[in-house]
């Protein structure tokens, strides 16, 4: 093992490839003495691929999507030989468990990093996302924990307590998938907004039969839709992940974050100091997916939770802490 490894920890490579980015994290695994993971972040980066351009309509990855996401594989590549990672897990949701030419990119990224990527069940991708987020939110005094990641094609409900989880459920809503299906007009139309949200609704009562929404005592949102809201409503000057990480903002806070980047149209959301150019065009289905959850969640908590914090920490930490076993 290579000597910038400090003693009894271990340097992995965590890849989390979603349907509108992929990301990679490069971290140092320790145990303590009760035996609780300690993450220390080497490397932390995202790219835009888009993997999931089109695939709700066609059924089909894109070979310019196929192209970006190989594109960044190669950049993630030559990070992890530059930094002797020991370990490498890669992760694939939405898009590439429902693509008929997914063998295309198993492939592809075999080729490029050596390991199968593996596409995981909306169950684990649940459990993986709970272990990330809640390596941060540690469940307190029985205290239940509702994290919820929203992504591209996809949206997990997972509910959990210090045990860890207790129940899960993947929907099939997420900003792209949402974008592409209602909000087709720039900014969208109030009619548009109805459909999405009549459906959102749907989304939600379908994880309510699996999850038990009403036993929520802190709710606690990831991934780059409700990060970057979060980052709106403080109205940062720049993408800042340590100002974001942990933020609680109320119902209400979310709600006018919420509609006004939904009601701004695609060229100054572009202006925004913190928007990342590969959310531009999604952001508004998005943000309406995560203030219709947090309004939903206060009505079926009777107003006990009428909050909702950001982490930054979430299926990609789940990730690396399962590598290191």
């Amino acid at each position: 093992m290579s000597d910038h490894n400090t003693t009894g920890s271990v340097r992995v490579a965590a890849v989390d490839c979603g349907t509108n980015s992929i990301r990679l994290l490069i971290a140092d695994i320790a145990r303590d003495a009760d035996g609780a993971a300690r993450l220390t972040d080497v490397v932390r980066l995202m790219r835009v691929n888009r993997l999931g351009q089109g695939v709700d309509a066609t059924g089909r990855l894109a070979p310019e999507a196929l192209e970006r996401t190989f594109a960044a594989a190669d950049e993630y590549a030559a990070l992890i030989r530059e930094h002797g990672a020991a370990r490498i897990r890669f992760v694939a949701t939405s898009a590439s468990r429902d693509a008929e030419n997914r063998q295309e990119f198993v492939d592809g990224i075999r080729e490029r990093l050596g390991v199968e990527p593996e596409v995981i069940s909306g169950d684990e991708e649940a459990e993986l996302s709970y272990t990330g987020a809640a390596s941060v939110f540690a469940g307190s005094n029985g205290a239940k924990t509702l994290v919820v990641d929203l992504g591209g094609g996809s949206t997990e409900f997972v509910l959990g307590d210090s045990t860890g989880v207790l129940a899960a459920k993947s929907t099939n809503m997420g900003c792209v998938r949402f974008t592409e299906r209602y909000l087709l007009s720039d900014p969208p139309t109030e009619a548009e907004i109805a459909g999405a949200r009549a459906e959102i609704l749907d989304m939600i009562a379908s994880a309510q039969a699996t999850v038990p929404l009403a036993e929520t005592d802190r709710l606690v949102g990831v991934a780059g839709t409700i990060t970057t809201v979060t980052a709106a409503a403080l109205d940062l000057a720049e993408y800042a992940p340590e100002a974001i990480h942990g933020t609680e903002l109320s119902r209400e806070e979310i709600d006018r974050t919420a509609d006004a980047l939904l009601h701004r149209d695609r060229a100054a959301r572009t202006g925004l100091p913190y928007m990342h150019p590969g959310r531009v065009d999604v952001i508004g289905a998005g943000a309406l997916i995560w203030r219709t959850i947090v309004d939903r969640v206060e009505e079926l908590t009777d107003g006990r939770v009428s909050s909702a914090f950001a982490s930054e920490h979430d299926i990609l930490d789940g990730i690396a802490l399962s590598v290191a076993g």
